[in-house]
């Protein structure tokens, strides 16, 4: 081999190497610009979720919504942050609502049943309700304090 043929063939080798940096510097920036991305909208989503859960709260504070609904509203909403959420002492009476009532019939299928059923699923939903007022309320509360406290109330 000549010294010719060694230098041209180490010279394509370095363009080939350069060539391959580039494209893997491409690549990488790709990468990160999309985790950018979904990191972005991670935080679009937290945001939202987290501006529902207190307009949720303060109306179940307000009295603007029953008991039951803004349970199952804030219990979905806190799972959707971080499922490890509803196992907080202070978040559980939305579980335990959730539970009691997640048999319950609603929206087409309420409409469906006879009026004696009906008053019977609002009688039972009622007692619950009753019974678990004061606890929901005061993690209605402690919603809006881990609200005013996020980030760092999530863990």
């Amino acid at each position: 081999m000549t010294t010719t043929t060694a230098v041209i063939l180490a010279g394509l080798g370095l363009v080939i190497i350069a060539g391959l940096g580039a494209y893997a510097f491409t690549l990488w920036r790709e990468v990160r610009r999309r985790q950018e991305r979904q990191e972005a909208e991670l935080r679009r989503a937290h945001d939202n979720c987290l501006e529902n859960l207190e307009l949720v709260a303060s109306a179940l504070l307000q009295e603007q919504v029953d008991v039951t609904e803004g349970a199952w509203r804030c219990k979905v909403l806190l799972e959707i942050l971080d499922p490890r959420l509803m196992e907080r002492e202070s978040f559980r009476p939305f579980g335990e609502v959730h539970a009691l009532t997640r048999h319950l019939h609603t929206h087409q299928a309420r409409q469906a049943l006879s009026p004696k059923e009906r008053f019977r699923e609002d009688k039972e939903r009622h007692a619950v309700e009753e019974a678990h007022r004061q606890a929901v309320l005061e993690a209605a509360q402690a919603v809006l304090v881990f609200r005013r406290d996020w980030p760092a109330s999530l863990h």
